[in-house]
Formats: structure tokens, sequence, C-alpha cells
């Protein structure tokens, strides 16, 4: 007789929905069913409607999803609720693919990408451990190695997949912060905390992603101790302002760690001087992270490549495959130049990455991550990679960039619109201006301009016409094409820029008729 077990005791009959699961044979024949079933409706509820989006506003869809029975007692069939998923979310999807899907950093993903979604999903291998991914652990380690390999690293750097920007940003401040304290201070914060009285400072540019204030909360640190500096006409980084904000600092009695620096921004793609801030990050002592989230595909392009020069000067850099690389949302990746500084990371745990797995070379994948269980994302980036190859990829991207310039051209041509900046990316932004000859209505008005352009984007929107982003620039509202898709072509942004010029005239007039 068993321990713990009674001469009653009946061993226990697996339920029927066993069936549900891969490696029953049933299970084999209704994944193939589902699968099919699945390509079927995305194909004809999703993929072939035409416009960006349904238009359908937020209370209409709060009120229709509020009908649907979340957790049944009873389930139904696998046919019918595949059937429910497409007529209730997604014909109320944003379409991607769309070409007049324009908003926001938010790609099409490509078709290899999504072959190799449906195999990472099934396989299911969790990337905490060597012995629950095995071969993907081992796959993971050389795409990193050829990633820094692209951005220039020496031998020696090392890296893990992220979820995206955000959290390779986190990761990137939170070993700068570390290795601050640990070379200027001889403190361990991993086991001691932050030491009394170090007053830490980063500074970013006015236009850098707000995880670098996410992260100085999430570290402890305090937004207050980030340090936004003033950008140039092109808004990059201004290097003068950032000389000041540094000698300030020091003045202070403040200890500036990190120098975040922005490899195209969100709002204008435009990428702070890597190398100048190279210079200084080494002049104080202190940590570059470059957050190339979007700017870090120029690296597959020998003709955009130049734009991120001194980039392997960086301690660490954040890069995410959800942008320009094409996959499915999350999959980025966080790289170190300096491996050995995953040090300060380090924890083992017995049912994990023991100690002696260390010691004979077995891949500890857990120790880089801020997360323990983690998706075999790099699949996607690799068979991407290997379809399209690297000049395939590097198309899209120059294309999309070379679209930038010449839809930038047409809003210069367009008397009622005015250029923002000067793409250097991908991204545009813009506004419509009101009639200078108009008398109710002052073209210099920031009050009637931004009133005019938010209602623009929100009546395109809502008529499924165009999806456009919407942003503020100097205190005034604009408008944004975010230019990923290499479907999307000069002649869906021409009739994009002609219905923001009709939506404009016609809310200018009504607004004339209301003054």
């Amino acid at each position: 007789m068993t321990a713990g077990r009674s001469h009653s005791d009946v061993d226990p009959v697996p339920p029927a929905a066993t069936s549900a699961f891969l490696g029953d044979p049933d299970g084999h024949v209704s994944y193939e069913n589902a699968i099919e079933q699945a390509c079927d409706l995305l194909f004809e509820s999703f993929a072939t409607v035409e416009g960006p989006y349904a238009g359908t506003d937020h209370e209409t869809l709060r009120e229709r999803l509020s009908d649907l029975t979340v957790v049944p007692a009873d389930g139904d069939s696998l046919e019918s609720v595949l059937e429910t998923v497409a007529d209730e979310i997604l014909v109320d999807s944003v379409r991607v693919h769309d070409p007049d899907c324009v908003a926001h950093l938010h790609c099409p993903p490509t078709i290899p990408a999504l072959a190799a979604e449906l195999l990472l999903s099934a396989t299911n291998q969790s990337m905490d451990s060597f012995d629950q991914a095995p071969a993907a652990s081992v796959l993971e380690e050389r795409i990193v190695d050829a990633c820094c390999e692209l951005f220039g690293y020496p031998p020696g750097a090392d890296g893990v997949f992220t979820s995206g920007g955000t959290e390779s940003n986190h990761l990137g401040l939170l070993l700068a912060r570390d290795w601050y304290c640990e070379t200027r201070f001889d403190c361990e914060v991993q086991t001691a905390g932050l030491p009394s009285g170090a007053d830490l400072r980063l500074l970013c540019s006015e236009d850098a992603h707000f995880t670098a204030e996410q992260a100085a909360h999430h570290l402890g640190l305090g937004e207050d101790a980030v340090v936004t500096v003033a950008t140039d006409d092109d808004r990059r980084i201004d290097l003068d302002a950032l000389d000041d904000a540094l000698e300030r600092i020091a003045a202070d009695g403040h200890h500036p760690f990190a120098i975040v620096a922005t490899a195209g921004t969100t709002d204008f793609g435009s990428i702070d001087p890597l190398a100048p801030l190279a210079d200084r990050a080494s002049a104080y002592d202190c940590w570059l992270h470059v957050d190339a989230a979007y700017g870090g595909a120029c690296a597959i392009s020998d003709r955009l490549r130049p734009k991120l020069a001194g980039i392997d000067r960086a301690d660490s850099i954040a890069v995410d495959f959800h942008k320009l690389f094409y996959q499915p949302l999350g999959c980025g990746a966080f790289l170190l130049r300096d491996g050995d500084r995953y040090r300060l990371l380090e924890r083992n745990v017995a049912y994990l990455n023991p100690e002696r797995d260390d010691d004979v070379g077995v891949p500890n994948l857990v120790s880089k991550s801020l997360r323990t269980s983690r998706r075999f994302d790099a699949l996607k980036p690799y068979v991407t990679f290997n379809a399209l190859g690297r000049s395939g990829l590097a198309e899209c991207v120059e294309y999309v960039c070379d679209l930038a310039d010449a839809v930038a051209e047409e809003i210069r041509a367009a008397p009622a619109l005015e250029l923002c900046c000067e793409p250097e990316l991908s991204t545009v932004v813009f506004r419509y201006r009101p009639d200078r000859g108009t008398d109710s209505i002052d073209s210099n008005d920031h009050d009637d301009v931004g009133r005019i352009n938010r209602a623009i984007r929100d009546e395109l929107l809502t008529d499924g016409e165009v999806l456009l982003a919407r942003t503020d620039v100097d205190g005034v509202s604009a408008l944004k094409f975010t230019l990923l898709n290499p479907r999307t072509t000069v002649s869906h942004l021409r009739a994009a820029l002609e219905a923001v010029v009709d939506r404009g005239e016609t809310l200018e007039h009504e607004l004339i008729d209301s003054v």
C-alpha cells in the first residue's frame, strides 16, 4: 500500500477535457481543426476587411461586451466560441496591416513571425530554466550574440529577450544604479539597499520616453531624480544644456549615475548624438543607456546604420523587435556591453538554476531577466531573419523612412498644413492650420488650432477612415503619421492628408458659425 492512501482509494480518472490538449490523439485533430477555423475567421472578420478600424466607440463596446459570459459553468463547442470571438472581438480590433493604420509604433507582423508565434505558443517553452527550454535557451543565446554583433559590441557582451522597451529601459537603469553604487560607494544594492545620502540623478532629453521617470520611481529614486534636458531644433538632446545640467548636479552635491540617450523618440523619431553622449558619460564616470526601441532597426541597414554612430560605446541598449523588425507583440531585447555586469542581478535557486549548473556552463537566462516565466519570443525574429534575410528587412525599414521624407514634402506644399519637425526616421508630425484670412479664427491661437486638430483625429477614428496619432508639440495639439507598414504608399498618405484638410475646413467653418 502506498503511504498516505487507504485501500478504498481509487485512481483518479482523467477528465474528458484531455482531448483539448496536444499529445492526445483526438487533441491533434482538434488542434488542426481549431487552427483551420481560426485562420478562416481571421481572414473573414479581420484580414480582408477594409479600413483600419470599424470606428466603434468605447461606450458601445463596453455595453455590447458586457453581455458576454466570461466564465460559464459549462463550456460550449470551440467552434461556437471562436465564432463569438470573430463576431464580437475581431470586427472591432485595430487592423494593423491596413495601409491607413498610421498612428502608433504598432507594426504589422510578418507572416514568418506569425508562423513562429504558432510554434512557440504550442510548444510553450519557459525560458526560466534550461530543463524547461533546452534548444530555446541556446537559440536565444545565439540570437543575442548576433544582435550584440549587429550593434558593434565586443566579445563578452550579453543580453536577454524582454517584453519591450519598458522592461529593457528598466533593466538598464537597474544595472546602472547598482553598478554606480558599487563602484562609487562600495555598496551592494542587491543586499544592502541604496546607500544613505547617495542623491542619485539620471539625465535624459525632454522628449525621452516616459519610462525613464517610471524606472526612477520603481527603483526607489523617485521621479525627481530624473533631470530632463532641453532639445535642439531637431528635437535631439542639446549638448550645451546637458553640460550645464551635469555641472549643476555636481555643484549641488548630487551624483549623475546614468545618461539615457534616445535613438528614435516616440513623437519625432529623433536620435540623440550618441558619440558625444558617450564622451560625457565617460567624463563623469556614469552609465550610458541607449533607448533604441524604435531606431535600433537602423542597424540592419547599411544606408541607415550611420544614424546610430556611437551606439557601440553604450553600456546598454534597448531594442524592440515589435516595431521596425515587424514582430508580434511583445518582443524586445536588452543588450549589455560588458556581460560580466550581470553579476549584479545574480540569483540562484535550487529548483531553477542551482550554482552547480553555472559551474558546468548550463544556460542560466533567468538571472539576466526581470521576469521568471518567459516565452520563447526569440524564435520570432529568428524565423523572420532567415525567411526575409537582412536585405529583405533592411528594404522595409529604408522604405518607410523614405516614405516619411516623401509625405513631409507633401505637407510642406499644402497651404493648410504645417510640418512640425523634419523627419529623422519614419514619424511625421504635422498640424492643420486654420485659414489665416479668417477674421473669426486666429491661426496663431493655440486653443483654436489644438481644438480643431484634436477633433480631426477623433472624427477620422470614429469614421474608421484613417487611424492617426495625436501628440502635443510646444504645448499645441498636433497630428502624427507613424509609418511602419511597407504596404502604405504615398497615394494612401495623400488621401489621408486630403481627409485631414477636408475635416479641418468643415470644423473651422463650424467654429466660425459658433462664434
